[in-house]
């Protein structure tokens, strides 16, 4: 499977883990680049001291590429950048921001660097910004998301045609098919979040992965696009927004209702009632949760066996 991303990053397959707050410590990292894939540290649920132990254990679990995922959203950004530099991270994914703040900083620090998008527009910006590669995130995918819906199947060939850099699918990717056909469309590698949520070596709460398994078709709503879009699985403080919709309420009411650290109290605590709960549309097919390096090799032997069968048609 050698292809410019493969290239880029030094992995084995082009199957990146998605840097996913509360659920992406050093531990599903490593697990995931020890197995071929490019593991992320999902840096946006971490304070600075965090980060650099999540890092310095990353580094002792593994000799394979990793990086860190940087939301740039995050209040003391600055800090978690001097820290990727000064700790010796060479891949670094930032997301929900301008990636014309950083990018050039980071590249002069030889980082390699990818931006996460949910649109042509954006894609178009981060390229001219002078990062290595993007992550192109249709509507389907868990967490914040994209104002516009466009899904992934839509949004892969859109992109492709504007850009000239590597391309990364994200959003509705939990299998070797899935994977596959993002590659027909026109991506070089994947992303995928939800799937590894559903493994062992994830820090979201057992709770929360089995949540993850028992979702079905038409569990989880994009909500919030007032604050930044989130897609949630449907739990009573999903409904409490809704019914918050329907009393007509304010952005700043909706800041009330979810208050601070309402995502930790979820996917990390394990509250399955009043906690926010990000997972994509893709948990419908997930049904079991098992070690990152099975899941890479699942990846792997569907992708292969797709080709096959695409071969013959």
């Amino acid at each position: 499977m050698k292809n410019r991303i493969t290239e880029l990053f030094g992995i084995e397959y082009p199957i990146i883990q998605a840097g996913m707050v509360w659920a992406s410590g050093w531990r599903l990292a490593s697990a995931v680049s020890n197995a071929g894939g490019l593991g992320l540290i999902g840096a946006g649920s971490m304070y600075p001291d965090v980060l650099r132990e999540h890092i310095q254990k990353c580094q002792a679990a593994t000799d394979r590429p990793f990086g860190v995922n940087i939301p740039m959203l995050y209040p003391d950004i600055d800090k978690l950048m001097a820290l990727i530099i000064e700790m010796g991270v060479k891949i670094v994914f930032t997301a929900a921001g301008n990636p014309k703040i950083w990018t050039g900083h980071l590249k002069d620090h030889g980082i390699t660097v990818v931006h996460v998008v949910s649109s042509v527009k954006f894609a178009l910006k981060a390229q001219e910004a002078g990062v290595d590669a993007i992550v192109a995130e249709g509507f389907e995918a868990g967490g914040h998301n994209g104002r516009d819906e466009t899904t992934t199947l839509v949004l892969i060939p859109a992109v492709k045609e504007k850009i000239d850099i590597p391309l990364i699918a994200a959003g509705g990717i939990a299998t070797g098919k899935a994977m596959l056909a993002s590659m027909v469309l026109g991506a070089e590698g994947v992303q995928i979040g939800s799937r590894f949520v559903a493994s062992k070596e994830a820090s979201s709460h057992d709770l929360f992965k089995q949540k993850v398994v028992e979702a079905g078709e038409g569990d989880t709503q994009l909500t919030l696009k007032e604050l930044t879009p989130v897609r949630l699985i449907k739990n009573k403080f999903y409904h409490d927004v809704v019914k918050a919709y329907e009393d007509g309420a304010t952005k700043e009411g909706l800041k009330e209702l979810l208050g601070r650290a309402r995502a930790k109290k979820g996917m990390f605590e394990g509250d399955m009632e009043d906690g926010e709960l990000e997972i994509g549309q893709v948990s419908a097919l997930i049904h079991d949760i098992k070690p990152a390096a099975e899941i890479i090799a699942e990846l792997v032997r569907e992708f292969e066996a797709g080709k096959k069968m695409v071969s013959m048609l």
